[in-house]
């Protein structure tokens, strides 16, 4: 058996691709921790769907509410009917740019990330999921969105050229679209890429369709999804975008449609496996194998969706809130919670050093994010920082041992704070964005960049 190792730089991963023959294809990508752990605090998110990703989510069904939930995630989603417009009806793929991109985007996203209900029940007589019983309140953090089984459906070819995005006439489009095609497709998600770079403070998960049991755009699908898992995001450089490939997951079973392969070495996955992540196409199968009657798929595939997705999250998530390399140090271990916890941004002009730099939560009046790290002392803080908020009301504050040592206010320019701390033993230093009681000004949030602890 011959194999070829490929390696293919993506900027944050090193993914290695093993091609063995006709229909075998696996990525395993490089972990940036040893294992991905669940968050160490309540992280709410937020599912777009229908009826499968509703199927998905259900107790008695996918069980994917109860997996999040003991993971720490408190979820909550949009179906049929929910939002402005009633924009949520709309989750073909061409609807992804009215949600993101269109003219009312930042009438939708504004509605989308401030949701915390449950919208079940809309086409699953058993859909209700069962989450953590408190908010952990403010914004959802990671936003999960996902088309239905039509979407599989894709026309064309998949080397068609791509069109750019004012000729893309998918915009706005659904799937029964004569333009619902792989090249229309591809351009709707190279243009999302222009607002998520915006919103570095959200996860967005993509989870591609699921398949569909007649085979005519089978080799289609499964090219646009390759597409998506293993081209789209190459040449994006930002941590906070992820796809998961809820369309392979569905394309091998363990004999049946009630028999998932789940913990099988062979088949076609998307998981955690043996200490990396895998993205394994093995089995040339292109359709659903779980199919229920119609193209929903059965409990058997959801399930294995299940168990292969939460390792996945989590690993997208601490990636995402690796806050070490914005920050250029590896030494310190860094924490993050408040109201909304800080992530690590690339933006032009708010870093200093490596390309990146830490930055504050998106939170309202009277809330506060923060970062936080431990020393042992004695010894010297040093470190970059500066605030865009209203003067005098919102402030950036650096705390030591929970008092304060030093603030800033207003629109300032980078500058370089060095601290001495010349007791012995361990403290506690954390830097907090804490805005008013009302108003806001400036870009409403700081940055944090090079810090570095020295001891004599």
């Amino acid at each position: 058996m011959r194999k070829h190792r490929i390696l293919v730089s993506m900027g944050l991963l090193c993914v290695f691709c093993c091609v063995a023959c006709p229909g075998w294809v696996e990525a395993q990508y490089k972990p940036y921790a040893s294992y991905p752990e669940d968050p160490d605090h309540v992280v709410s998110l937020i599912f777009i769907h229908h009826s499968t990703g509703e199927h998905w989510l259900a107790d008695d069904y996918g069980g994917l509410a109860l997996a999040l939930m003991n993971s720490g995630y408190f979820v909550s989603d949009t179906n049929y009917g929910w939002g402005p417009d009633s924009i949520g009806d709309n989750t073909d793929i061409g609807y992804w740019w009215t949600w993101f991109r269109g003219p009312k985007s930042a009438t939708y996203t504004s509605a989308l990330y401030a949701e915390s209900g449950q919208h079940y029940g809309a086409s699953f007589d058993d859909s209700v999921y069962t989450r953590l019983s408190k908010s952990p309140g403010g914004p959802n953090q990671v936003i999960m969105f996902k088309s239905c089984f039509p979407n599989s459906a894709l026309k064309g070819s998949p080397n068609d050229p791509i069109p750019p995005i004012n000729s893309n006439q998918l915009r706005d489009q659904g799937a029964d679209s004569d333009y619902h095609t792989v090249a229309n497709a591809k351009g709707i998600y190279i243009d999302l890429l222009n607002y998520f770079n915006t919103r570095q403070d959200k996860l967005f998960i993509v989870i591609t369709a699921p398949p569909l049991i007649k085979p005519t755009y089978a080799s289609n699908a499964r090219a646009f999804n390759q597409w998506l898992v293993n081209n789209w995001l190459t040449d994006y450089p930002y941590r906070n975008v992820f796809v998961f490939d809820f369309y392979n997951i569905h394309t091998s079973n363990g004999g049946s449609a009630d028999t998932n392969d789940l913990f099988l070495s062979s088949g076609n996955h998307h998981r955690w496996w043996k200490g990396v992540f895998q993205h394994l196409v093995q089995l040339p199968s292109n359709v659903e194998v779980y199919p229920t009657g119609d193209d929903h798929p059965s409990r058997a595939g959801n399930l294995k969706a299940t168990g292969e997705y939460i390792k996945l999250l989590d690993y997208a998530y601490n990636r995402w809130q690796d806050l070490n390399g914005p920050l250029d140090n590896n030494a310190l271990t860094f924490a993050t919670g408040g109201n909304a916890g800080w992530f690590g941004e690339s933006v032009a002009g708010y870093w200093v050093f490596g390309g990146s730099a830490a930055q504050s939560g998106a939170i309202s009046n009277s809330q506060s994010s923060w970062l936080q790290t431990s020393v042992k002392g004695p010894g010297t803080l040093k470190f970059y920082w500066r605030v865009s908020s209203q003067p005098n009301r919102d402030f950036l504050r650096l705390l030591v041992d929970n008092k304060e040592a030093a603030k800033i206010s207003g629109n300032t320019t980078w500058a370089q704070v060095t601290k001495t701390i010349g007791t012995t033993g361990n403290h506690t230093i954390q830097w907090v964005y804490q805005k008013g009681a009302s108003g806001s000004g400036g870009l409403d949030a700081g940055w944090v960049d090079q810090v570095e602890w020295t001891s004599p």
